[in-house]
């Protein structure tokens, strides 16, 4: 189960991260600038992707999470195909409002389920398990779309059979797509678990009376997690889009290189981030640090902020790799904040909870953090070569303010976490 779930979040990473090396073949297709590109990135997928994620949670809560989980892989999988067939910035706008519609339906029910299979003691291991797909599916569509630069260059079309020329930045978009078609057969072999760990009270905890109640009770502990999470992410999703541009515009290496560069750091030491922390996470909680999925956060902070913060303003290529890949490997740690919410949280609040969770964090880090960079650099710098300042500007100021405000977190969640014990019963 964990690994198909896995498969469902490296393939929507791919989906939703392949245009992030497509800069050059998209901004000459459609005749569009950085700023504007940066919202085909973030918010457009962003902004329908939270929104979404709401009503779809509501629905993972009380029916079906794989069914579910099901229609978005689906749903996601064809408005990815229609990506490439877009002929102008509106079209290819509103692709990727469906593309984050669709994938609103997986990290809520797959958090809730999770929940339900695993223990406490081994949830951050296996919640690590499940979001190796970030690193891993950005890695390969950055890796992917570093071939398809090369095949660009090589040959502008592509001669297909009935359709005539296609240009190879649209057929990316359908050898992405497809995997998804098929994965959605393949989800039918997971089985929807018993969820465990309801709450104790006697009214409908189903309902949106209380689960707003629940939110403000925690309201301490949810927005330290929240805020610090959105700020990572900010510098995360950030990174993921500008930072093959940032190489390829400041030292002498092709944007093909940097791809394939950016991308194996992403997939190998993104991954192995995310399973360190969440080793890490387990051992301290299981040694009764209740605390510990926080201060996993927060020591992936002090560690592996330093060397992101650094790395555009190196003076080659091979130092600021050199730095990317202990700065990955350690600040992706912090994927064990999903964790420290689910154990805050009753079980039929939990798909919810994640997916405001994700609302918060997305609309910020995503929606914004490819596009704080861009503005940067195009209303601060105006100078497109001055990228690797703008990404050292927002990741010096992002990443310190994160680590104060997981701190102040400590204490919040720990009184949270308590509660919550007392209130669910014994399953």
């Amino acid at each position: 189960m964990v690994f198909i779930l896995l498969l469902a979040y490296t393939l929507s990473f791919i989906d939703r991260m392949i245009l992030s090396l497509l800069v050059t073949p998209v901004r000459a297709a459609l005749d569009i600038s950085d700023t504007q590109f940066s919202l085909l990135i973030g918010l457009a997928f962003a902004l329908f992707y939270t929104l979404a994620g709401l009503p779809l949670a509501w629905i993972a809560d009380r029916h079906n999470r794989r069914n579910l989980i099901v229609g978005g892989v689906t749903v996601w999988s064809f408005m990815t195909l229609l990506c490439g067939t877009a002929t102008n910035y509106a079209g290819l706008f509103l692709a990727r409002v469906g593309v984050g519609v669709g994938e609103a339906t997986l990290s809520p029910a797959a958090y809730s389920m999770l929940s339900d299979y695993f223990p406490r003691e081994k949830l951050a291991r296996a919640i690590a398990v499940y979001s190796i797909g970030v690193p891993l599916g950005s890695g390969i569509a950055l890796m992917l779309g570093a071939l398809v630069i090369k095949a660009i260059l090589a040959a502008p079309a592509i001669h297909l059979p009935l359709l005539g020329e296609v240009e190879a930045w649209r057929l990316t978009f359908a050898i992405v797509a497809l995997p998804g078609l098929l994965l959605a057969l393949l989800m039918f072999t997971v089985r929807e678990p018993f969820r465990r760990g309801r709450a104790a009270e006697t009214a409908d905890p189903t309902s949106a009376q209380n689960f707003v109640a629940h939110v403000m009770r925690n309201k301490a502990a949810l927005g330290c997690l929240f805020a610090g999470m959105s700020l990572i992410g900010m510098v995360m999703y950030g990174s993921i889009a500008w930072i093959p541009a940032f190489l390829a515009r400041t030292y002498p290496i092709s944007i093909t290189d940097a791809g394939l560069w950016f991308g194996a750091i992403m997939a190998v030491c993104g991954a192995g981030g995310l399973l360190l922390g969440g080793f890490i996470a387990d051992g301290m909680f299981s040694r009764g640090r209740s605390d510990a999925h926080i201060r996993t956060m927060r020591l992936s902070l002090l560690l592996g902020g330093p060397f992101l913060i650094l790395t555009p303003l190196m003076p080659s290529s091979s130092l600021a790799l050199a730095l990317l890949a202990p700065g990955f490997l350690l600040i992706t740690m912090h994927g064990v904040g999903s964790v420290a919410l689910q154990l805050i949280t009753p079980n039929e609040y939990r798909a919810r909870i994640t997916a405001l969770y994700f609302f918060v964090v997305n609309l910020i880090g995503l929606g914004f953090g490819p596009t704080a960079i861009a503005l940067v650099t195009d209303t601060v710098f105006r100078d497109d070569s001055a990228l690797r300042y703008s990404i050292f500007i927002v990741s010096a100021v992002a990443l310190p303010v994160a680590a104060i405000i997981l701190t102040l977190g400590l204490a919040p969640y720990r009184r949270s976490l308590e509660k919550a014990s007392l209130s669910t019963e014994a399953t």
